[in-house]
């Protein structure tokens, strides 16, 4: 009855703060930054596209919109928040039967704000750059990333189009070593507006030189290499696997701009078969797979 309870409290709890992220806007509102945001790369992408012949609204931008509010909101609302309770309630319990009461490795609260800010937006992308690596190696976890490659034309918004089990696995993969620093929720709250900022800016239609800022962060001349449909033979399993950060690509010689990237082709081999609508793309992974369709990687 206990996760019951948590359950229950978990609905109840989230579509509470939902509600009141709608219906009152304060500084710490993660669904107006997110609207604030995409909104500044919508106009920077029609003041000033990279690609021009690309139109203001490209090819699925309208489906890219509703998964921002689906991987955001609607899928924690739905499963996430109570599945993620429970899974912490379960672990802290098994952790307390083996006599640990508490993860902290660190005690890095005591540090200035700014130190434990940086440590912690650190130690996520790293442990997200290499979460991003087995979603590229790993054949089952490769068909759900595959949603998010299936993108045709660039824009901000594809930054949101990813399959819910991806947030499952980053989420879950990240969880330990966050906790083993304590990093508190404030301090998540900054380093994910940050990283989402800069996420949008990767995907959009739009160039900045950033000079010897690139070796460090992310953008969209690198990152639309990532999203090439035809890669060299011997990165079969993709290059740029940055997230925010480009650093962890060229300190593991996995960077790759071979040329201007602006008008190549984006996708994967045999993505002519891959869903085009949410329900199709929301179940894929999850039911069964022909060997032809889990066989195609990017080589």
């Amino acid at each position: 009855m206990e996760y019951w309870q948590i359950i229950k409290e978990a609905y109840s709890g989230y579509a509470g703060y939902l509600w009141r992220e709608i219906t009152q806007p304060h500084w710490h509102n993660y669904f107006y930054w997110l609207i604030g945001i995409s909104v500044f790369f919508l106009f920077v992408e029609w003041i000033s596209p990279w690609r021009k012949n690309q139109n203001r609204f490209r090819k699925d931008f309208w489906l890219d919109f509703f998964y921002m509010f689906f991987n955001f909101f609607i899928f924690s609302l739905i499963v996430f928040n109570a599945a993620s309770d429970v899974v912490v309630h379960f672990f802290n319990n098994l952790l307390g039967s083996l006599g640990i009461d508490n993860l902290l490795a660190f005690e890095v609260m005591s540090w200035p704000m700014w130190a434990h800010l940086v440590l912690g937006f650190f130690v996520r992308d790293f442990v997200q750059w290499w979460t991003h690596r087995l979603l590229h190696r790993v054949p089952f976890l490769w068909e759900f990333h595959k949603v998010h490659h299936s993108v045709k034309e660039m824009g901000f918004a594809a930054h949101l189009r990813f399959h819910w089990m991806e947030t499952v696995v980053y989420r879950t993969i990240e969880y330990l070593p966050l906790a083993l620093i304590g990093i508190g929720l404030r301090d998540f709250f900054i380093i994910h507006i940050f990283t989402l900022a800069v996420g949008h800016f990767n995907h959009s239609n739009f160039q900045l030189n950033l000079g010897p800022l690139k070796y460090i962060f992310n953008n969209p001349q690198m990152h639309i290499w990532h999203h090439a449909k035809v890669l060299p033979e011997n990165r079969a399993y993709g290059v740029n696997f940055g997230l925010t950060l480009s650093i962890w690509d060229y300190l593991f010689k996995t960077n790759y701009i071979p040329k201007s990237g602006r008008d190549i082709a984006l996708g994967f081999p045999g993505d002519e078969e891959f869903p085009e609508n949410f329900v199709g793309q929301l179940s894929h992974g999850i039911t069964p797979q022909t060997s032809e369709d889990s066989s195609n990687h990017h080589h």
